[in-house]
């Protein structure tokens, strides 16, 4: 089913001005005609579903009470934030969510004046606020700032290493915090248990409202009184907060789909003058769409769906994902090994931990979003004994890169690193892709970088890390599914900096690392149509690198090309740099460098996007007769008729 839903309030909406004309007897019809938007909108383009159907009713509150943009509103990840989109002037393309050209699954500066700040990792928000609440302070400017932060995401330090520091802001600074009591996955650790029993603590609005209606009728001398005696009742009903220990005033919980009263405390909380304040706001993560209620994380981010069933579009059969074929993998050790024990940040399933899990439920840690946690406490478990393995996505090791140096390679301790999601991926952006894991990886001493070609390559890896202790040791693979070749009944050990030949040839090196490799033998082969013998090669490695093969192939050639999924300063860098040291530059050699361009590139295709960097067979063979001096059609450049 793929039908608009009749939506006439919302027709009406197209701006937060058209918003706050309407009574607010009228939101409760509004926010149900937007929820069917979102559906709709989502069931065609796929996305993030259950985050943003359970802020609906939030989100018109909050544009409602607030006068956005001049108020600052900024969501914690903004991976909920469609219904925002619709209300903000984007409704006419929202249908086209997360795909080339079209929106971002996230908020973004350049999309909107309402996007005051980009987002797509978590934690960020309430620092953000704080940055824009001092600055209107400094600069006598009017307005708030409003951070959004879902309950997951309190789970990361640098939450409370802004919230330490917002007492300075004032009553400009207003954190909603939207417990759903999920994140991706069901939230773990003690601060879930603790926002737990405070929504569970039925009595406490209903003791704070009578001090506060007391408090109002006493003269200011009692009154001021009658304010310790709230503060206590408060102590009393819910065993204090956490939130008020750091400068907040705390507000909740409240129920965050009745909008009507959302409107009401949010009206208070705007116009008090308690300095910063927190809102407690519990929602239902899916709410409003029975098949993302009932199982919260499948909905979490969708394929195309039908609204009626809820069923998911299948993907075609085909090869496992690199996810999954690590996950059994990384089983398959522990089956063979009791000291690998697995780590997650808050991403069992994206990174197939969960099966782990599943296997092994004593040997599994979700730290919840804390990546630096993650690799310190990997490092603690390297250092006596264990085998840990930390399964980050690429991107998100990026926030633990002071413990991978600090507490992992400095002490080279045997800690292994899956990074999933490395290269471009798609539909998330720029900010989900994993583009810099080999140049700030390579760079750090002690550690060795593999990368995966195929599946096959992937299972002998995870079984090299298992066995690696001389210490810490990382693993790339992209997001997707693998290339089909069978996988082995039993893995291998690699010689650790040795590569592979492909195939041989004469004229031309391909030196290919990670799954560029089946792009690499396509170019061999359309060089080959053109008289040009190739060679192409699997590095395996990034680091330590086979210096012994790759200096026999740049002596051996008349162009040597690189070819990696990552960013300027990986391994096409390093094999420059052994060229240079090893005074093979200074012998004519006619070395290039392929890697992903110096920008941020936008969703699309994957397959569009290496493209777009020219990270594909033509890209490779057009640098190769580039170097040569060949035009397309095989002629000289420069050479007379």
């Amino acid at each position: 089913m793929t039908e608009r839903p009749e939506t006439p309030m919302l027709d009406t909406v197209h701006g937060p001005d058209d918003l706050r004309r309407l009574t607010s007897e009228q939101l409760p019809q509004l926010a149900e005609e937007l929820r069917a938007e979102v559906i709709s909108a989502v069931s065609v383009t796929g996305g993030h579903l259950g985050a943003g159907l359970g802020v609906v009713e939030l989100t018109v509150a909050l544009h409602y009470v607030f006068d956005t943009p001049r108020d600052r509103l900024i969501w914690d990840v903004g991976h909920q934030c469609y219904p925002h989109k619709i209300l903000t002037g984007r409704r006419d393309r929202i249908r086209t969510l997360r795909m080339g050209g079209g929106l971002s699954g996230f908020t973004k500066r350049d999309e909107s004046e309402y996007d005051p700040f980009g987002a797509a990792h978590s934690s960020t928000s309430i620092s953000a606020a704080l940055g824009f609440a001092i600055a209107n302070k400094l600069g006598g400017a009017p307005g708030k700032a409003i951070a959004v932060i879902g309950d997951g995401a309190m789970s990361a330090g640098m939450a409370y290493e802004a919230m330490n520091n917002a007492q300075a802001a004032g009553n400009r600074l207003i954190v909603i915090l939207n417990d759903n009591d999920m994140s991706i996955a069901p939230p773990v650790g003690g601060l879930s248990h603790y926002l737990a029993r405070l929504v569970s603590s039925g009595k406490y609005l209903t003791v704070r409202q009578l001090a506060q209606r007391f408090a109002r009728k006493l003269p200011e001398p009692l009154h001021n009184a009658a304010r310790k005696v709230e503060e206590y009742a408060r102590g009393m009903a819910t065993g204090g907060t956490l939130f008020e220990e750091l400068g907040f005033y705390y507000v909740g919980p409240v129920d965050g789909h009745n909008v009507e009263r959302l409107v009401h405390i949010l009206e208070n909380v705007r116009d008090a003058d308690e300095g910063p304040m927190l809102v407690h706001v519990v929602t239902k993560k899916g709410k409003g769409y029975a098949p993302a209620e009932a199982a919260a994380d499948k909905y979490h981010g969708v394929q195309k769906f039908d609204i009626i069933s809820g069923e998911q579009a299948k993907a075609e059969p085909g090869p496992p994902s690199y996810t999954n074929v690590f996950a059994k993998a990384l089983i398959g050790e522990a089956e063979r090994d009791e000291k690998v024990v697995a780590i997650t940040a808050a991403m069992p399933s994206g990174t197939g931990l969960d099966k782990f899990g599943a296997r092994f439920p004593e040997r599994m840690f979700d730290v919840g979003i804390a990546e630096q946690h993650a690799v310190t406490f990997a490092a603690g478990l390297a250092a006596q004994g264990y085998r840990p393995f930390c399964a980050i996505y690429s991107t998100f090791l990026q926030r633990a890169y002071d413990q991978v140096v600090h507490d992992v390679a400095i002490q080279n301790l045997p800690v292994r690193f899956g990074l999933d999601r490395a290269g471009l991926v798609g539909a998330d952006g720029a900010t989900h892709a994993g583009s810099f894991d080999l140049a700030y990886l390579c760079t750090l001493p002690n550690f060795v970088v593999m990368a995966a070609a195929d599946e096959v390559e992937l299972v002998h890896m995870v079984h090299t890390m298992a066995l690696h202790d001389q210490g810490p040791i990382a693993l790339r693979y992209p997001r997707g599914n693998g290339v089909g070749v069978a996988l082995p009944t039993s893995p291998e050990r690699l010689e650790i900096g040795k590569g592979r030949i492909v195939r041989e040839g004469k004229k031309v090196a391909i030196l290919s690392l990670g799954t560029r490799l089946r792009e690499a033998e396509k170019a061999a082969d359309i060089l080959e149509s053109m008289g040009l013998s190739a060679t192409v090669a699997d590095l395996r490695f990034a680091k330590p690198l086979d210096e012994q093969l790759i200096r026999r192939l740049l002596t051996s050639h008349e162009v040597a090309v690189t070819v990696e999924e990552a960013a300027v300063g990986g391994f096409g860098a390093h094999v420059l740099t052994m060229a240079s040291d090893q005074g093979l530059i200074d012998a004519g050699l006619k070395l290039r460098t392929m890697r992903l361009p110096d920008l941020f590139q936008d969703q699309d295709k994957p397959e569009k996007q290496y493209a777009d960097a020219g990270l594909d067979a033509d890209g490779i063979v057009g640098t190769v007769l580039k170097a040569l001096r060949i035009n397309s059609v095989g002629v000289v450049e420069g050479a007379r008729a």
